[in-house]
């Protein structure tokens, strides 16, 4: 469906406007004394997961409009995923979400992976739904239930997920609860903290020494009186009594308005509990919308924090997870989640030409406006044909949207999958 031809014959649409512009950026860094090779080489080693449940059309409580085409399996996800590494060269991961995801055959499942060229970033447990003929109901909780028998179902559940990804080479096991209540006595605040983070420890347990518990938080949504993990301190602490190895995942959108999430995200780093990101846009709660399409300038200063972290050798946080969070409501699945990848990747460039020593000096002498115009300045940098340059080296797309709609990639999906395919899953 997409050969390598496609791709080059694409790249040779554009190769003389995209020498233009790489030309130009590659002399205006050069005369800050930054060498655009390696700005390159560092887009190229950072790679973002697209989660499985992401590929098909995402929908709200009023309606849901399918494009057609959208995978009906694991292996067509894998098949999607694929297409998206094709285009891009930084998407190499595809995040797993049971039980929609589970695998029939694992050998079968690593094999197509290999084929595409892929790993397995996660798995992601569900305690959210009821599912069919399940015994027990998770309407009242699920690992703060008060009720032994939904807690032990969701805890058993959390550990299936932790086995079918050790079937496929996983190693992260990402836990999001929608545990809450909705009105006020409804829920003993602190007796639903304790049995989540019983559950939680219980989980653990049972998973390999070298695997990674992500602890994602949300303040609001399913429940709007309380969440039993809302923030992310009720997150750190929970990985502070779990173990080294359960981490803070931070998700752009489950912050309330005006959140200072970079503040957080540099808090997290400092105490070394920051596992990673589900990536996302969002104007008023958890959108999901596309990456660095709302609040750019934010989600810059997010990356600013994360790069100077990353770089600071006091700092001791682990090797963080990148993946992609996102619902497509009126956009093609595929080409938003290319679109998501190319905005995290300028927005990663960015923060690695933030000039670092003339920032911390203008920190040090309080120099509040040369502080903030280094940051701005960076900020309006144009780095988009670094990206570009990355993906074609990559053996990429220099336009990896441009390359899918001149390939007719959709029209050959719904070819083969028909136009009234909807994805599984979410």
């Amino acid at each position: 469906m997409l050969t390598t031809d496609i791709i080059q014959k694409h790249n040779e649409t554009l190769a003389a406007d995209h020498q233009f512009k790489l030309a130009y950026i590659s002399e205006l860094l050069s005369r800050k004394g930054i060498d655009p090779q390696e700005i390159i080489d560092k887009i190229k080693a950072f790679q973002v997961a697209i989660p499985s449940w992401a590929l098909g059309t995402g929908g709200t409580r009023f309606g849901r409009f399918p494009n057609g085409g959208e995978p009906r399996n694991l292996e067509e996800k894998i098949e999607d995923v694929g297409l998206i590494h094709q285009l891009n060269g930084s998407s190499d991961s595809i995040s797993l979400h049971i039980p929609w995801d589970i695998p029939s055959d694992a050998q079968a499942i690593k094999q197509l992976l290999k084929a595409h060229h892929l790993t397995i970033d996660s798995v992601n447990s569900n305690t959210f739904q009821d599912q069919k003929d399940q015994p027990y109901s998770y309407k009242f909780g699920s690992l703060s239930h008060t009720k032994k028998d939904s807690q032990n179902l969701a805890i058993e559940h959390n550990i299936a997920c932790i086995e079918y990804g050790k079937q496929l080479d996983s190693k992260v096991l990402t836990v999001w609860l929608a545990d809450g209540s909705n009105f006020p006595g409804q829920q003993h605040f602190r007796k639903a903290y304790q049995r989540t983070a019983d559950s939680l420890a219980t989980i653990y347990e049972a998973m390999p020494s070298d695997w990674t518990m992500l602890i994602e938080y949300k303040p609001y949504e399913p429940f709007f009186y309380s969440m039993v993990i809302p923030d992310w301190g009720t997150s750190y602490s929970l990985c502070q009594q779990i173990g080294k190895n359960a981490q803070v995942l931070v998700d752009l959108g489950h912050h309330l308005p005006n959140t200072n999430i970079e503040q957080i995200v540099g808090r997290l780093m400092h105490f070394g509990r920051l596992g990673g990101f589900h990536f996302n846009g969002s104007m008023y709660g958890d959108d999901d919308l596309t990456t660095g399409s709302i609040k750019p300038y934010q989600f810059f200063l997010i990356f600013n924090e994360l790069v100077d972290g990353m770089q600071d050798e006091a700092v001791k946080n682990p090797p963080l997870a990148w993946m992609i969070d996102a619902s497509h409501n009126t956009k093609d699945p595929i080409e938003d989640l290319l679109q998501s990848v190319n905005a995290i990747l300028a927005t990663y460039a960015k923060a690695l030409l933030v000039d670092r020593e003339a920032l911390a000096d203008a920190q040090e002498n309080n120099d509040v406006l040369h502080a903030e115009e280094i940051l701005r300045d960076t900020f309006f940098t144009d780095v988009r044909a670094l990206v570009s340059e990355a993906s074609r080296q990559l053996g990429g797309a220099l336009d990896p949207v441009g390359a899918f709609r001149n390939g007719k990639i959709r029209e050959g999906l719904i070819s083969k999958r028909g136009k009234f395919s909807v994805a599984t899953g979410l």
